[in-house]
């Protein structure tokens, strides 16, 4: 059973898992630091303990105990209690869903641990907007993508903000970051995915058409001002196009990349 500590200092050391969570760079340095990301909200937590997540800590206001009993009854983990006030203060704005935890990462699993048995993927290639990487992730989950990979410069699916987005999503669904990105699409290929770069060229084939009989798919997402590189554009087996009205040329990203995942979810093969 967690133990119930009540706190009443924003400045008190035992909180700094919780600090500053807006600011970005800071954040990214803590958790790459110390192996850990945020949970952010009742659900959310309860997702992230249900994947196998250890806790590390909880901080949430008195009337989110009950809520979370269950889970802080799974757990030795401390749960720091404070008001609503002193969780403002520490994490810098107000926690609307009242409870955060700090879980402990686990080491990620290669590209081909996560392809190895996959039918559909997708590669988010240096999407660096947490909020499009948590989008794309719940959209890939609820279409029934098997796994995505992530290019180098791929925003953090573990991030807070991406997290909250993808509403647990990236608990449920393996990823891996691909480190020798510039020959990765032969890597693809050679694991037997035909691969299929999104983008509005006028080279590119309907998406419906580009996957109709294909077995696996890997589909390749470009950052959102970009799109893909050359070398991965070019090093595609087909370029693909969502068909628009007249007078718009593209979709946000993820809004893109959940147009694509059900077209492809709906191929024969």
């Amino acid at each position: 059973m967690a133990r119930l500590i009540h706190v009443d200092d924003a400045d008190d050391p035992r909180l700094a898992d919780y600090r500053d969570l807006r600011d970005v760079e800071l954040r990214k340095h803590l958790e790459a630091e110390n192996g850990l990301f945020l949970a952010e909200g009742e659900k959310v937590v309860r997702r992230a303990v249900s994947a196998g997540f250890d806790p590390r800590s909880f901080l949430m206001a008195p009337r989110w105990l009950d809520g979370l009993a269950d889970v802080l009854d799974s757990t030795d983990a401390p749960c720091y209690v404070a008001s609503e006030r002193t969780t403002e203060q520490v994490a810098g704005f107000h926690v609307h869903r009242g409870a955060l935890a700090s879980m402990q990462r686990k080491s990620l699993p290669t590209v081909d641990e996560v392809v190895a048995d996959a039918r559909t993927i997708v590669v988010l290639e240096d999407v660096v907007d947490h909020a499009n990487v948590g989008a794309a992730f719940r959209s890939c989950a609820a279409l029934g993508v098997d796994a995505i990979v992530l290019s180098p410069r791929c925003a953090d699916p573990l991030y807070r903000r991406s997290i909250k987005v993808s509403m647990g999503a990236v608990f449920s669904l393996p990823f891996a970051r691909m480190g020798e990105w510039y020959d990765g699409v032969g890597a693809l290929s050679a694991a037997g995915f035909t691969t299929v770069a999104l983008t509005p060229a006028e080279d590119a084939v309907e998406i419906e058409h580009a996957v109709a009989g294909v077995e696996k798919v890997a589909l390749f997402v470009g950052s959102e001002g970009t799109g893909l590189t050359s070398r991965w554009m070019e090093s595609a087996d087909v370029r693909a196009v969502i068909p628009m009205a007249a007078g718009i040329d593209s979709l946000n990203v993820a809004a893109a990349t959940a147009v694509a995942c059900y077209v492809v979810g709906q191929r024969s093969g």
